[in-house]
């Protein structure tokens, strides 16, 4: 989604202010050879020298999703160690999925970045998501119907195996970003899959310009992030409260639980699937299963329900969750 920002490069200082909070820590530059990632390189060099710290490392992800993929990575590896920067290219093997192509290659990028960032003994896994891709993100999270979580988008620094993934540019428009490196004369590459129609963010570019006219710019998008970000830590706060309050005999006092707020309801029975190691389930599955066991509760009658490979067992005051037993193997007769 590329937004109408004007196209004035950012300073020094923002950069800087960006780039602040991982000053003293190890990093690896999650680089594809296109022009966010690419300011991302460019910016990342600017500023290592003017605040000294540890060296950066850089890595460049080829999916192998299309031929020529090699060339396009051995390309961007050129062109990052034209700033000085050396990178290793990972590589995704194995077979494809047909089906949600974009969201598999998303979770095997961020294994091959984690992975990269243990063996180079960086701490960061830095990218270059920005204004545009968090609008994106949020218009794609509400058509699917996800809850505050997700419609908070993208944070700035998140944990994936214990490893933090930065994000300093969610701030700047993609504009920004192009006219920075138009300023110093760095070429890009243009990925053909953003324009493939093929894929649902290709298609939801295509909405950027109606949203824009009707104020729905990447700058709306941000601030709506921020504003639910907020709402979604009060919540947070709450559920955590709650919990305590609630919390009875490794389970739940079934009279206090069905007092809270569905919302927090919510929130706890999720946070109590995860402690079993549950799977997390879909919302519409945990609103269904909650709603079921508040009608039970209301008509005072015991409900014993699988979610997720958790057994949830509803028995007069006491609401409990444990790992469910595994199925018995199905036998057929003679």
């Amino acid at each position: 989604m590329l937004s109408p920002a004007p196209s004035r490069p950012p300073s020094a200082d923002e950069f800087d202010a960006a780039f602040a909070p991982w000053r003293a820590r190890r990093i690896l530059l999650a680089v594809s050879g296109g022009p966010d990632s690419m300011a991302l390189a460019a910016a990342a060099v600017e500023w290592r020298r003017r605040a000294p710290g540890p060296p950066l490392a850089l890595a460049i992800v080829d999916h192998g999703l299309r031929p020529g993929s090699r060339v396009e990575a051995q390309d961007a590896a050129r062109r990052c160690a034209a700033l000085g920067l050396p990178a290793c290219i990972l590589e995704w093997r194995g077979d494809k999925p047909a089906a949600a192509l974009q969201e598999h290659a998303r979770a095997a990028r961020y294994a091959l970045l984690v992975e990269a960032a243990r063996e180079a003994g960086a701490q960061i896994v830095m990218t270059a998501h920005h204004a545009d891709d968090q609008a994106e993100t949020i218009l794609f999270r509400l058509l699917r119907g996800s809850g505050p979580a997700g419609l908070a988008g993208m944070g700035s620094s998140t944990l994936r195996d214990g490893i933090e993934i930065a994000r300093p540019f969610l701030a700047f428009p993609k504009a920004r970003l192009v006219a920075f490196l138009a300023a110093r004369g760095i070429d890009f590459a243009r990925d053909p899959s953003n324009e493939n129609p093929h894929f649902a963010r290709a298609r939801l570019r295509t909405l950027a310009p109606l949203l824009a006219a009707e104020g729905g710019d990447a700058a709306l998008f941000a601030r709506l992030a921020r504003r639910i970000r907020r709402v979604e830590a009060a919540l947070e706060a709450a559920a955590e409260t709650a919990r305590r309050d609630v919390a009875r005999d490794g389970g739940f006092d079934a009279g206090a639980f069905f007092a809270l707020p569905q919302e927090l309801r919510l929130r706890l029975l999720r946070a109590a699937l995860a402690e079993i190691d549950a799977a997390a389930p879909r919302l519409d599955r945990l609103e269904a299963l909650e709603e079921r066991l508040a009608v039970a509760h209301g008509e005072a009658r015991s409900a014993r329900l699988t979610l997720a490979g958790a057994l949830v067992d509803l028995r007069g005051d006491r609401l409990t969750l444990r790992p469910a037993p595994p199925r018995r193997p199905e036998t057929r007769g003679p």
